[in-house]
């Protein structure tokens, strides 16, 4: 056997005695209270149920603002910025109405030809009338005489009689036939008239159409507030990629109709917006005092309340965390003017203190199957112990079921443990 073998296997036997060795030592050093392990013991006192959460401002009242539901894309002429300051009735948006007054020209043009050609109809009409009353008139006549010639038969020869028969007939088949024509130019005339007329009803509809298309490429505001533009998801023909920054829409870009272009937040009422944990939502009710504090505005809080809470807990879809979050909404008493929808915000809900109460850090209690547990230090180790959990506070948990003055590990010891052990073995043998 070489040298170099017997080194490696000198130092391997090594390793393997001082790991066999270090592991019970190390559980035991954990296992000992006193430096070696953080503790704390239980106290009792008063507890600050204060819970603090961090949200954003957001408009009570927004107002938004649509591209017009015209064919084709518009285009942006006119835009105010984001941030700028409008009231009720200013123009946020104006798109270019080029196309849509060239549609109400040539649906006036329409309309004058339908009119023309209606009063034309209604002229010929009236004349074909006349023209048809004149032969109706001369038709009669004709049938009369032909009656006064038949009445005289009996004075005539028998061929005269024959003849005055036979143009008796022909003068009433005439007038049969002028009378039916009569009626049917009468309908002929009126349908034609009305195939005018409906020409000239749809050119109107198209011109009121035409014309409120140019009023919709007006956008104002419903309300006074802030503008906010919105990102441009036209930009690219709607090709999107994950962490994509799409600017705001400029003058002068496309848009499709129905995109929303810009939106206008009331800022003289305005709301927070947060999450609270599942275990924080049981002391929360609706009307509870809030005090926040707006990023930005150093030294500025604003007294409010607690206007809803949400019945449903809300989770992300790659959210893999047990913990619930419910949404909560703020309301601000007296906002400030410098104050922005958007900007984050942090909330401090006051509640009652918890009096004369048994109290622990947060950290000195964890949970195992389920169940809240606190380790208890009893001589050279420690023990584990169910405790009941009666409040939650940001940094300390108000509990029931141990003495005052009983001391607790700050860590889990039997995961301190297993690291130690870990970080024991994992020491490297050389081949």
């Amino acid at each position: 056997m070489s040298q170099t073998k017997k080194v490696s296997i000198a130092v391997s036997l090594l390793v393997v005695l001082a790991v066999g060795v270090g592991l019970p030592v190390a559980l035991r050093r954990l296992s000992r209270p006193g430096h070696e392990t953080i503790t704390a013991r239980v106290k009792r006192g008063n507890v600050d149920s204060r819970i603090y959460v961090r949200g954003e401002l957001r408009a009570t009242r927004t107002a938004v603002l649509l591209a017009p539901p015209i064919g084709g894309r518009l285009q942006i002429v006119r835009l105010a910025k984001t941030g700028a300051r409008v009231q009720a009735g200013d123009v946020v948006v104006q798109f270019n109405p080029a196309e849509q007054e060239h549609t109400l020209e040539q649906n006036r043009s329409e309309l004058q030809r339908a009119e023309q050609e209606i009063t034309k109809a209604k002229a010929d009409a009236a004349v074909q009338v006349a023209q048809d009353q004149v032969a109706l008139l001369k038709a009669r006549f004709d049938v009369r005489r032909a009656e006064l010639d038949v009445s005289k038969n009996e004075l005539v020869s028998a061929i005269d009689a024959k003849k005055n028969l036979l143009a008796l007939e022909e003068a009433k088949r005439r007038l049969a036939q002028l009378e039916q024509d009569t009626q049917s130019r009468r309908v002929s005339n009126q349908a034609s008239l009305a195939v005018s007329e409906e020409k000239r009803n749809k050119a109107k509809l198209s011109m009121q159409q035409a014309q409120k298309n140019i009023e919709q490429m007006r956008l104002t505001a419903p309300i006074g507030g802030l503008v906010a533009i919105k990102e441009n998801f036209d930009i690219l023909g709607g090709i999107m990629f994950g962490g994509m920054t799409l600017p705001e829409y400029r003058e002068g870009d496309q848009v499709q109709p129905g995109r929303t272009v810009a939106e206008v937040h009331g800022v003289e009422e305005m709301e927070a917006q947060a999450k609270v944990d599942e275990a924080d939502r049981a002391y929360l009710v609706t009307g509870q005092p809030v005090e926040v504090r707006v990023d930005g505005l150093a030294g500025m809080t604003f007294n409010g309340k607690l206007k809803t809470m949400a019945a449903l807990a809300t989770r992300r879809f790659f959210d893999f965390d047990a913990a619930r979050q419910f949404d909560v909404i703020f309301d601000l008493d007296k906002p400030d003017t410098r104050v922005r929808p958007g900007v984050s915000v942090e909330v401090t809900i006051l509640g009652d203190a918890v009096k004369d109460a048994l109290f622990l850090p947060r950290q000195a209690v964890f949970e195992k199957d389920g169940k809240p547990i606190v380790y208890l230090t009893t001589g050279k180790a420690f023990e584990q112990r169910e405790v009941k959990i009666v409040r939650r506070t940001e940094s300390q948990v108000v509990i029931d079921g141990l003495a005052e003055g009983t001391e607790v590990a700050l860590v889990n010891p039997e995961e301190a443990a297993q690291k130690t052990a870990k970080a024991g073995t994992s020491i490297g043998i050389p081949r």
